[in-house]
């Protein structure tokens, strides 16, 4: 590990942390410490960071805001990237829009619909970066990233960039082929048209108004655990199998939506594995679905 976090300094590749508590760069605010953590404040500093890593055949992975993550108690051995807010860049370009990997989701679409673009309103609500919605193909409201995505640049993990198109991304249901790969997204294209500004509006206030009246989001959570199987809400699965507001030490089933897990304080990720085990049993035994996560889970076990 010393010779990684020194190759890392030496090669100025960020601001470079050891044993850095991962809890509070999660939107769950759960996780042990990862043994090394990096933070990029540029695209050359990431590169750099990615290739050394390469170099050393040293363990990486990736977070930006840490939603849809849930860190394990142990935490992460090896290395986290964390992209540094510099990353979060923004331009327009008549109807393409260039954003940075870091950049929030909600912030973007803001900015879109504030020049008159419509395709992104779906992401009013999602709490990632734009990074992790191309990876994971993020979606609301009937719509996804799949529909308004051009391309991505991405750095792949011998820290060469290449560019990626959506055909290449082969995305499906919250899915893409990142998922199978080990490389980071450094910015996405989304192609979006010309709106009515106030249709615009109006159609995120009321996809907002809906998810403050049915989503936990005042508290400490990661977004949806489980995806929607085919057919099937995951939601009415979990509560109509009497889950509801069930507890494990800090984590609970939210009385909100039945599928999100809240931290009401001081919860575990242990209770949270707990309270997802519980919910794919009972759903299973009950109505012989099974459940697949959404969130990713990462660190030892």
């Amino acid at each position: 590990m010393q010779q990684v976090l020194s190759a890392l300094e030496q090669a100025d590749c960020g601001t470079v942390l050891q044993n850095e508590p991962l809890a509070p760069h999660t939107t769950w605010k759960i996780g042990g410490p990862a043994d090394i953590m990096v933070i990029p404040h540029s695209k050359e500093q990431l590169v750099r960071a990615v290739k050394t890593l390469h170099r050393l055949n040293a363990p990486w992975i990736t977070i930006g805001k840490g939603s849809n993550t849930l860190v394990t108690d142990k935490g992460v051995r090896g290395t986290v990237v964390k992209l540094g807010d510099e990353l979060a860049t923004l331009r327009f370009e008549g109807n393409l829009v260039y954003a940075g990997a870091s950049l929030g989701m909600i912030k973007l679409s803001i900015l879109a619909a504030k020049r008159g673009l419509t395709g992104l309103e779906f992401a009013g609500g999602i709490p990632g970066t734009v990074g992790g919605a191309v990876f994971m193909n993020a979606g609301a409201h009937g719509s996804d990233v799949s529909r308004v995505l051009k391309s991505a640049e991405v750095l792949l993990e011998n820290g060469e960039l290449a560019v990626m198109d959506r055909e290449e991304l082969m995305f499906s249901y919250r899915h893409s082929i990142l998922q199978r790969m080990r490389a980071i997204v450094t910015e996405a294209v989304f192609e979006l048209a010309p709106g009515d500004r106030n249709e615009i509006a109006a159609a995120m206030a009321t996809y907002k108004d809906r998810r403050l009246k049915t989503q936990p989001f005042s508290s400490a959570c990661a977004g949806s655990v489980f995806r929607n199987p085919e057919g099937h809400h995951a939601a009415k699965l979990i509560e109509e199998a009497g889950l509801k507001g069930l507890r494990v030490g800090g984590a609970e089933i939210s009385p909100l939506h039945a599928n999100f897990i809240v931290n009401t304080g001081g919860a575990t990720a242990s209770d949270v594995l707990t309270l997802m085990d519980r919910a794919r049993t009972l759903v299973y035994e009950r109505f012989g679905v099974e459940l697949v996560p959404e969130v990713l889970v990462v660190g030892e076990r």
